[in-house]
């Protein structure tokens, strides 16, 4: 193997190795905030177990959707907690 290869090669795994270390570090950043969504615009699942994918809310601020905010920014934006949000949608019913 010549020395270029070699180079490539640890230059590849060590950028790999990087981005593992730094993923968590970024979802620890980031928290579920619920009741904010645009429709088409969730992150992932609803609360309410009628969809089970990103961009399927079909309404605007849905309490049972949720996007990714950076944490500590969810109640500036009028969102909620996982928690709150099924109390939300309990007292609907």
């Amino acid at each position: 193997m010549s020395i270029t290869t070699r180079l490539i090669l640890s230059s590849a795994l060590a950028t790999v190795m990087a981005a593992g270390l730094v993923a968590p570090v970024a979802a620890q950043s980031k928290e579920k905030c619920f009741g904010i969504a645009q429709a088409g615009q969730n992150d992932c699942a609803n609360l309410s177990g009628t969809h089970s994918c990103a961009g399927q809310s079909r309404v605007d601020n849905g309490a049972d959707e949720w996007k990714y905010v950076a944490k500590g920014t969810c109640k500036d934006l009028k969102g909620m907690t996982a928690d709150e949000a099924r109390a939300a949608m309990a007292m609907k019913k």
